[in-house]
């Protein structure tokens, strides 16, 4: 049966009925049933009654190209129309599995990766880095490295392991217990931290120390990797201090730990720099990708490796380091035809520049806000298009804010023109990276709006 033949009555009656939403209470998305988007062009949405505004979420951080993307559309039509599906499982492989190997390996060459191995996902490729991560000490003959560290506020998806390195108990407490060995020291977040230091490079320092104490207090022998994102995305948009990913990836190389880049967000320009290791000028041993891959079009991921990790495994001859991971869908040919296709248009269009441009005018059009709003406590961003507002019921005390109060905030914006993002206490902007300045100054003003609506200014 066609769903279009569905009329809006329908569609309304049965919002949230019969399927329950990720991030949100079931009751509530029945109480308060979720927007329902229909349309998409460029960088706007529309939704069921016609209401049409600019999409400052950027889909999910991954419609970088926006919804009108030709290329990849068509890319996709093709590949349905040769193959649609085939494995890549041991013995058998596709074309366009191989075409975007090789073109992923010519875009991450200045990270220093040089190897795919291809996911459904953000979650699934943290999941395959860090399974990774374990064999590879296993097949170099140090099996007793089998634990992980991360920081506090850092995200990875929500899958067993990716939730057992998260560092927000939202993520947590509900799933526990989770997979032992997994360890979190501070974010370099100059907002709130234990060291209650607003000094971004003292910040950075001090985290560094936290991470060589916790090293030498677990023996840096039972480590198997350290994973974080180059700029902290979901936790609120922390950028660290540009000495700190440099200080873990010398503290890592040191103790013999592998560094994982969580790239789901920050890969293929959106923090002004093609990668967000390249952005910090820092060589991880794998980064996880997905998200802008396909532009969100297809449900993509790739775990790119460096090729100290590419030669332990491949020049082992135990038969430890065959492979036993993957999924149905990794190397999915009309996933990689989109992604081959997204690649193509990403670096024609130079999106990376245009986010730094943007991003900037973004997050000083946000620092604006804050002057004349009492509520925000803390404007984070200013590297690419990732832009954060912490909102506080008191700047002195930095008292969190009543938790209705954002999704007023939120509400509000949206009928002023802009689909915002609330997560916590933090409005989060992560709009396409082909915005435009006038993109810019509708959020701005959509956002000013909503601000004086909720705050009654």
């Amino acid at each position: 049966m066609n769903v279009h033949v569905k009329d809006d009555n329908f569609l309304k009656e049965n919002n949230a009925r019969h399927m329950w939403h990720p991030m949100a209470h079931p009751a509530d998305s029945l109480a308060n049933p979720p927007a329902i988007i229909t349309k998409g062009e460029g960088v706007h949405i529309t939704d069921i009654d016609g209401h049409r505004v600019v999409d400052a979420v950027g889909g999910l951080w991954n419609v970088n190209l926006g919804f009108s993307c030709e290329p990849v559309k068509q890319a996709i039509t093709r590949q349905l129309d040769v193959l649609p599906y085939y494995s890549t499982f041991r013995g058998t492989t596709n074309d366009c599995a191989i075409e975007l190997s090789y073109e992923l390996a010519n875009f991450f060459e200045p990270d220093g990766l040089v190897r795919a191995f291809y996911t459904s996902g953000g979650g699934d490729s943290v999941e395959t880095a860090l399974r990774l991560s374990r064999q590879y000490h296993k097949v170099r003959g140090e099996p007793g490295r089998v634990k992980f560290i991360s920081l506090k506020k850092g995200y990875h998806g929500t899958h067993m392991g990716g939730a057992s390195v998260n560092g927000n108990a939202n993520f947590r407490t509900q799933y526990e217990p989770l997979l032992p060995g997994c360890h979190h020291i501070p974010a370099p977040y100059t907002y709130r931290n234990p060291f209650n230091e607003s000094d971004p490079a003292k910040l950075a320092q001090l985290c560094a120390a936290a991470l060589e104490d916790e090293i030498a207090f677990q023996g840096a022998s039972t480590i198997a990797a350290f994973i974080m994102e180059p700029i902290l995305g979901a936790g609120g948009v922390i950028p660290p201090h540009e000495s700190f990913m440099p200080m873990v990836r010398e503290i890592c190389d040191r103790n013999g730990i592998l560094l994982i880049a969580d790239e789901v967000i920050t890969a293929f320009g959106r923090t002004g720099s093609w990668s967000g290791s390249r952005h910090w000028g820092v060589k991880p041993d794998m980064a996880c990708t997905a998200k802008a891959i396909t532009n969100g079009y297809f449900p993509f991921g790739a775990v790119m490796m460096a090729q100290g990790v590419v030669d332990v495994f491949e020049n082992d001859k135990t038969g430890n380091a065959n492979v036993g991971h993957g999924y149905t869908y990794s190397g999915h040919p009309v996933g990689a035809a989109a992604a081959i296709a997204c690649l193509a248009e990403t670096k024609r269009l130079n999106v990376a520049d245009n986010a730094a441009a943007r991003g900037k005018e973004l997050y000083e059009g946000c620092l604006k806000l804050m002057e004349k709003y009492e509520l925000i406590g803390d404007v984070r961003g200013g590297h690419g298009l990732m832009t954060a507002m912490e909102l506080v019921s008191d700047r002195k005390t930095k008292m969190p804010i009543d938790k209705a109060l954002p999704m007023r905030l939120q509400e509000a914006t949206y009928q002023n023109g802009t689909m915002v993002r609330v997560s916590g206490p933090n409005v989060i902007l992560s709009p396409a990276l082909i915005l435009t300045q006038a993109d810019v100054e509708t959020i701005l003003s959509s956002l000013d709006a909503g601000f004086s609506a909720v705050s009654g200014n």
